[in-house]
């Protein structure tokens, strides 16, 4: 067996070097994976970050592709198109690896071959100080945070792994088809709803997907990604998203859609008063905010981003 790790990405020259060396100083035989990085128009030194890597770990069998459709579909896509392995990983550009990450994964698919799917835990990695007004939820919405304890346990009803830490048997692909180019982000969009399209695809199959909380992902979070504009433009295009995703179902499937944000609003109306309570307003009331910005962007409601 062998695996690809599949890497897309889009202008992050500042953190894509460091990202490649953790994968590579894995502790795991060369001969058993590639990389494959799809650069998806870069315009920052993107390519020279990637050629320097190619010279400093020669003995890592890594392609370097360039997709011109600009959008994370698209490139994902041609990932699968362009790797060899067995096993596909998915690893967002602006994150590190740790040491036992490529053994986890091909261990569990070796030892599991009825399990089409896996991922792991992501962990935040804050380059500034975590902000007073985070609470789990906000966590995960921003750093895509994600930890089900240190057991490996299949994901439940409603629950699927981050797609920047994600892994899965290529014959997924040949059975549901690629990802959906109509979703995800393309270029400085923060759209979304793409992984979360092929999971659902993949349970109507009674696929198994499985969480590995050794296969650590430590996502790298800057100061812009908790500044406000970033918060108020993220969350308003999950809620576009989901709008998207749903109406190219049906217009049932949006409907249902429509009615969980109602109990989501519910919940967030608990929790606010219990923050609230707890004398920490803050977190509260970014939890509105945060549902306010979801619910205008399912509704097709246009919001200038500030």
């Amino acid at each position: 067996m062998k695996l690809s790790v599949v890497v897309c990405t889009y202008n992050r020259e500042k953190y894509l070097y460091n990202l490649l060396k953790s994968i590579s100083e894995n502790d795991f035989p060369k001969e058993l994976y590639e990389i494959v990085l799809i650069n998806n128009n870069s315009s920052d030194g993107t390519e020279k970050e990637c050629f320097r890597f190619q010279t400093d770990f020669p003995d890592v069998d890594f392609q370097y592709v360039k997709e011109e459709k600009q959008g994370l579909s698209f490139a994902r896509n041609r990932g699968i198109m362009c790797a060899s392995g067995d096993v596909l990983i998915y690893v967002d550009d602006d994150a590190l690896v740790n040491r036992d990450y490529l053994k986890t994964y091909y261990d569990f698919f070796e030892q599991n071959p009825l399990v089409e799917a896996a991922g792991g835990a992501i962990i935040p990695l804050y380059e500034t100080s975590e902000p007073v007004w985070m609470t789990f939820y906000t966590k995960q919405l921003l750093t895509a945070y994600l930890y089900k304890g240190e057991n490996v346990k299949p994901f439940g009803r409603g629950e699927f792994p981050g797609g920047g830490n994600a892994a899965y048997r290529r014959s997924v692909f040949d059975e549901i088809g690629l990802f959906n180019t109509d979703l995800g982000r393309k270029g400085s969009s923060l759209a979304s709803a793409e992984e979360k399209d092929v999971f659902e695809r993949m349970r109507k199959r009674k696929m198994k997907i499985f969480y590995l909380p050794k296969a650590i992902l430590y996502h790298i979070i800057p100061k812009r990604k908790l500044e406000k504009k970033y918060f108020n433009q993220l969350t308003y295009e999950i809620g576009k998203s989901e709008r998207q995703r749903t109406l190219s179902y049906s217009r049932l499937k949006f409907a249902e859609r429509l009615f969980v944000e109602l109990l989501k609003w519910g919940a967030t109306c608990v929790l606010f008063f219990f923050y609230l309570i707890k004398l920490t307003p803050k977190k509260g009331v970014k939890l509105l905010i945060f549902r306010r910005n979801v619910t205008k962007g399912l509704l097709g409601i246009n919001f200038k981003i500030s």
